[in-house]
């Protein structure tokens, strides 16, 4: 997703510079007065990598985790102690659908709310070491995440010079978001324990794209990150969480958009 975004960017500031020469081969135009309309509606489909920024405690490998702090989990039942070794997190595919409203503020900037449902996945990865009198195992424990993200996105989106059919944008803004996934329902269907996050956050959004006008509508191609600003960790006084010095979220996602 990073080497698209580099590749995607490259591509819309070259068409920036390069705008006009193109512009000089004329071809039949599109809704030829789309840009001058005061407002627009549309719909989104996209496919979004969920991912954390993740920061553990100092020295995390050298603590010992007893008692209380040690769930129940298999590998750590009557373990003296255990010790973190690695931590990590590993993000995973999912999609995203939403509704589009586009308002005109100057010719070339619009500004648009995309109130959307993002369905994904992040996994944390431990290799822990548990030590049993004389005896130690080390092994690996994946904690899934799973998020439904009902999102408020108001982002403004800085259009280029139309070239014929399609022309390149930028855009950032802001976006709330609340995750409706149930970390509390998981745990009681669940032997083991889970690593809960806070609902709430608010992203910092970036992106790149270009938009193609057919004959009946628009079609944007866009890709965006997205990076948290909120600490999401729920810290509960075991390995598993207090490991952990802070976890934002960041996602990468490629949108689709017909208007």
């Amino acid at each position: 997703m990073k080497r698209l975004f580099i590749i995607v960017a490259v591509f819309i500031i070259s068409f920036f510079f390069c705008g006009e020469s193109h512009a000089q081969k004329r071809k039949v135009m599109n809704l030829r007065n789309y840009n001058q309309q005061p407002y627009h509606f549309g719909f989104i489909l996209a496919a979004n990598q969920m991912n954390f920024t993740l920061k553990t405690i100092d020295n995390l490998p050298n603590i010992k985790w007893t008692g209380n702090q040690l769930p129940e989990d298999p590998g750590l039942v009557n373990a003296d102690y255990a010790q973190v070794l690695n931590l990590y997190a590993k993000p995973t595919p999912g999609f995203t659908i939403g509704i589009l409203g586009s308002l005109l503020l100057h010719e070339y900037i619009d500004m648009r709310f995309t109130p959307s449902l993002s369905f994904g996945e992040r996994i944390l990865t431990y290799d822990i070491l548990s030590v049993t009198g004389s005896d130690s195992l080390l092994y690996t424990v994946d904690k899934n995440i799973s998020s439904t993200l009902v999102e408020f996105p108001l982002d403004f989106k800085y259009r280029s010079k139309r070239v014929n059919n399609f022309d390149a944008y930028v855009m950032a803004g802001v976006n709330y978001t609340l995750d409706l996934a149930s970390q509390k329902k998981a745990e009681q269907n669940s032997n083991t324990t889970t690593v809960k996050i806070n609902k709430n956050d608010l992203t910092i959004d970036v992106g790149v794209g270009i938009d193609f006008y057919t004959q009946y509508f628009k079609f944007g191609v866009e890709l965006k990150m997205a990076y948290g600003l909120f600490n999401l960790i729920k810290k509960e006084d075991n390995l598993y969480t207090n490991s952990i010095e802070s976890l934002h979220s960041k996602i990468f996602q490629l949108s689709f958009t017909f208007e």
